[in-house]
């Protein structure tokens, strides 16, 4: 009796056509639990390369700065000078990586997460929902951290140009892959019926 009250809290595994269809109805053709990680991924990979390189970057100056007034005299003390600014720009480099890194793959889940989240609520995935889901987070964003109201607007105006840029380019693959887009279906209906209104009165 135990064994079939497991057997029957498992959920039904996915037919071949059901994965084929889950895989290509998706956005870029991943599903979200694939999509999102990568994504994820993707974001801090970017912000840890930039963060090495300007943590890096700003931890030599820094050291040089510092260390400006007292310059070594001998061939030993050179060699421990540049041995410790090669650690202080490894360190400042990955601090400064993991840093930007950490940021961008949160907000990048955050978009993600809501852009999906406002495809399942209004049915359709198109750069409406990737635009919503850029103000939102843009929004939640400028909150967190307590921006002016010209930080905020500068801030929502870089989500709303995400959010129309991915979106479209998403847009663009799916008509490509011959998926449905919400609102190029919607003028592809009316334009076929004043086509037809105009048909009838001619």
């Amino acid at each position: 009796m135990a064994n079939h009250n497991r057997d029957d809290r498992h959920e039904p595994k996915l037919t071949r056509e059901e994965y084929a269809h889950l895989w290509k109805d998706s956005r870029l053709s991943i599903p979200p639990l694939i999509r999102i990680p990568a994504a994820t991924l993707a974001a801090f990979s970017v912000g840890m390369t930039l963060g090495l390189a300007h943590g890096s970057k700003m931890a030599g100056l820094r050291f040089r700065a510092e260390h400006a007034h007292r310059l070594p005299t001998t061939t030993t003390g050179w060699y421990l000078y540049h041995k410790s600014k090669n650690y202080h720009l490894a360190f400042g480099g990955l601090k400064e990586g993991v840093k930007i890194g950490a940021r961008l793959s949160v907000l990048s889940t955050a978009i993600f997460c809501a852009e999906n989240l406002f495809d399942v609520y209004r049915g359709t995935k198109d750069l409406f929902s990737t635009i919503m889901a850029s103000l939102a987070v843009a929004g939640g964003f400028s909150v967190l951290n307590r921006f002016s109201a010209a930080e905020t607007a500068r801030t929502a105006k870089k989500g709303l140009i995400f959010g129309i840029a991915y979106g479209a380019a998403q847009d663009v693959v799916s008509l490509a892959k011959g998926r449905h887009v919400g609102y190029v279906e919607f003028i592809r209906r009316h334009i076929g019926k004043a086509t037809q209104l105009e048909e009838k009165a001619t």
